[in-house]
């Protein structure tokens, strides 16, 4: 996930956005031990140390490099901590981040702190192309900051004794939703898109025009109580309600209830990054896929938005107004509006848009060959840093995968 550099329509990058984005990285691994910042869950994760360390990459090779008299901190690095750009040369295998068990968690921030100094000296320097480059290099750690928490959850998942990154009380309850009520969304021919001012990853243009058909979208995301009732009307064994992907990745991964949800018979619990809590019947359902959340639109007698119903339908609402990460603790979802709290599944393919084309370099590898095979998600969630969101954000996943804070807004033909 990231973006091009435009430097002709935005702003540039300041020191106060870098300092604040490197800082709130070091506070969100600040309760781990090395041994939980190296070990990898799954193929789909990175060790926190590896996300620590492949932001700081990120700002030493596309910036810092070209700075007269820079030396690497180690030049072994650039193949530990590259991630897919195949410009930059060969890295190490991202299945096996989880075997880097040297350097040692204290020895990134090391790097970090190396590099965050070098940046700073060199910052009066820095011409408008390399400013940009360090404000994509910010929205690009933003990003792996939402990876990491997830990342973190997901291993601490695979621990019988279910720790709590951030252990404490129970977050309030959501407030009790009415049902589910349809606003009715734009028809005719709408423009969606990035046009500027401001950031954005290059994915989310050229603005274009799309043509809306009569629909409806709710007024809300599908709570974990209504989900429980996708559950007890048996929405998991029944193939009625599933795309035939679905329903063999349902039979075959044995998924019967969102990822770490726990059933004993008598209710059901999920492990946030608080611990283990009971399931909070009125907030948002979270770690969710496509094919699930397909399923629940099915059953429900709805379906899902397309990416431009959603964006339409949230254009001109302020993108900062939701539940987001502001700081290190434990996130929970318990909003309701169109941004923050979940990130909502479309039911629109990650392709280019119309005219898209990546920028020169390295750099252009971030976004453009990841559109195969992955659909769309809108509006951030309760891991997403504030700031990072706006209504052309396009984030992207697999349709079965499900450890982000993934739920789901339905919509409906008129």
């Amino acid at each position: 996930m990231a973006g091009r550099v435009d430097i002709a329509n935005r702003s540039l990058a300041e020191p106060e956005l870098f300092g604040r984005v490197r800082g709130l990285s070091l506070a969100l691994t600040e309760p781990l031990s090395d041994a939980d910042a190296t070990v990898q869950s799954m193929d789909d994760a990175s060790p926190a140390k590896w996300h620590l360390a492949h932001t700081t990459w990120f700002f030493e090779t596309f910036v810092l490099r070209d700075v007269a008299g820079y030396r690497p901190f180690d030049p072994a690095y650039a193949y530990l901590f590259n991630s897919y750009y195949e410009a930059e040369g060969p890295r190490h295998a991202r299945p096996r981040r989880g075997m880097i068990t040297r350097p040692s968690l204290d020895e990134i921030r090391a790097y970090r702190a190396h590099v965050d100094a070098a940046l700073a000296e060199a910052w009066p320097q820095l011409g408008p192309d390399a400013r940009a480059l360090v404000e994509l290099g910010c929205h690009h750690e933003q990003q792996h900051q939402e990876l990491l928490l997830t990342d973190i959850l997901h291993l601490f998942a695979q621990n019988p004794l279910k720790p709590a990154v951030w252990p404490g009380a129970a977050s309030a309850p959501s407030p009790v939703p009415g049902p589910i009520g349809w606003i009715e969304g734009r028809t005719g021919a709408v423009e969606i898109g990035h046009a500027g001012p401001g950031f954005a990853f290059d994915c989310e243009g050229p603005r274009h025009q799309v043509l809306l058909t009569p629909h409806a979208l709710a007024d809300r995301p599908v709570t974990n109580g209504e989900w429980i009732g996708f559950i007890k009307d048996g929405g998991y064994q029944d193939p009625r309600w599933w795309l035939s992907d679905g329903w063999a990745w349902v039979q075959r991964e044995g998924v019967d209830a969102p990822l770490y949800w726990e059933g004993d018979g008598s209710g059901w619990t999920s492990l946030g990054l608080d611990g283990l809590k009971p399931v909070d019947a009125t907030a948002p359902v979270t770690h969710i896929s496509f094919f699930e959340a397909d399923a629940y639109a099915s059953w429900a007698g709805a379906r899902l938005p397309t990416e431009a119903e959603w964006e339409s339908a949230a254009a001109g609402l302020d993108p900062n107004e939701g539940q987001f990460l502001d700081d290190a603790g434990p996130v929970r979802p318990r909003g309701y509006g169109p941004f923050g709290s979940v990130w909502e599944w479309t039911g629109s393919a990650y392709r280019p848009y119309p005219g898209f084309k990546p920028a020169e370099g390295a750099v252009g590898e971030y976004n453009g060959k990841f559109m195969s095979g992955q659909f769309v998600l809108k509006g951030g969630s309760c891991s997403t840093p504030r700031g990072h969101m706006r209504a052309s954000y396009r984030n992207f996943f697999y349709p079965h995968q499900r450890w982000q804070f993934t739920g789901v807004r339905l919509a409906k033909d008129l």
